[in-house]
């Protein structure tokens, strides 16, 4: 009974902090915030954000989730240590998981946030110190001793965390891209939904669909691409001026490009179909480019990290990146640390 209580003061700012984002972009005060958030990134539009706050609004501040999913877990960790977080800025507050799994494992958290997304993370940050001010979550300012970090970015990043962080225990994650495994017979419902799955937040998350696996002798779906930024859209125009002057074939898409290639595409505007002929042969290829796929979009299939067609950014708590369980990380660094 003790450690339930426990576990609920570690989450109770959090569940507040979901209440009170019911209205966020709704308000004059959360208005600014978006668009001070959308000037320092232009990448970032009103809608990603807006989107961005509501999936983790509904996915993982709702007392019934966040009971079901630490359950199983011995929270809060007996000896809490000091827990760096480096965030990366692709999409709008795409390192708040992180901030949850610390903050509610019972750890001091400590934020570097990307200099791409400072403005929604402080935000978040000062609406977590008005609910509960001695809620162990503050800026990591360079200078105070770490015990462990967990850090996200891109593969070159991704080998200066290690070198940065060698002897502390760490988990780093690096570039991962989607995939969504089509029949061929999609409904207009689960098109509309793969449409977003590819290009919410301008295709720039790892839950982003990049490669489509078409079979055989079915013509590519129907889509078509939203209103992007004019960034995307640059993109969009290079890359498609890049494959006419090489004479590599495509189908465009009006705002993206299709090539057909085994692998995953480089530029952001292009999305790769590869062809099938068996669906054992499709979960094949999804088993040998495992490490490589944070998602996988589909109709039921048996594979771990499948979600339903409009899913892909709407991650749910068990949803861990790259597959590896956040909060069991942070119960064993509990007893591997010094104090």
């Amino acid at each position: 009974m003790r450690i339930f209580a426990l576990m609920n003061a570690c989450i109770e700012p959090f569940v507040e902090l979901g209440k009170r984002l019911e209205t966020f972009g709704r308000t004059a005060a959360s208005q600014r915030i978006i668009e001070a958030a959308a000037a320092a990134n232009p990448w970032f539009s009103a809608a990603s954000i807006t989107t961005a706050v509501e999936a983790i609004r509904t996915e993982m501040l709702q007392r019934d989730r966040l009971e079901a999913w630490l359950a199983p877990y011995r929270l809060p960790v007996a000896a809490p240590k000091r827990v760096l977080v480096v965030m990366a800025g692709n999409i709008p507050l795409v390192g708040f998981f992180d901030l949850l799994c610390v903050s509610v494992s019972g750890h001091r958290c400590l934020v570097k946030p990307s200099s791409k997304d400072r403005v929604l993370l402080q935000f978040v940050l000062d609406e977590l110190r008005a609910i509960d001010p001695a809620l162990p979550v503050s800026l990591y300012e360079g200078s105070e001793a770490v015990d462990a970090v967990i850090a996200t970015g891109s593969d070159n990043t991704n080998r200066y965390f290690r070198a940065a962080y060698a002897g502390l225990p760490a988990l780093l994650r690096g570039s991962r891209q989607s995939v969504a495994l089509l029949t061929g017979d999609e409904t207009e419902a689960e098109r509309a939904g793969l449409a977003e799955d590819i290009w919410l937040h301008n295709g720039l998350g790892c839950r982003n669909v990049s490669l489509l696996l078409l079979p055989e002798g079915h013509p590519f779906p129907d889509l078509r691409p939203p209103q992007l930024s004019d960034k995307y859209r640059n993109n969009y125009r290079q890359t498609r001026a890049l494959f006419e002057m090489t004479g590599t074939p495509f189908l465009d898409l009006g705002g993206a490009v299709v090539v057909e290639q085994e692998e995953f595409p480089q530029a952001l505007s292009a999305l790769a179909c590869r062809r099938y002929r068996t669906e054992a042969e499709a979960l094949a290829w999804l088993a040998e480019h495992d490490r490589e796929i944070q998602c996988v979009v589909a109709r039921p299939i048996d594979h771990p990290r499948r979600v339903d067609f409009g899913a892909a950014q709407h991650p749910r708590l068990t949803d861990y990146p790259d597959a590896v369980d956040v909060i069991a990380f942070l119960e064993r660094i509990s007893y591997i640390c010094p104090n």
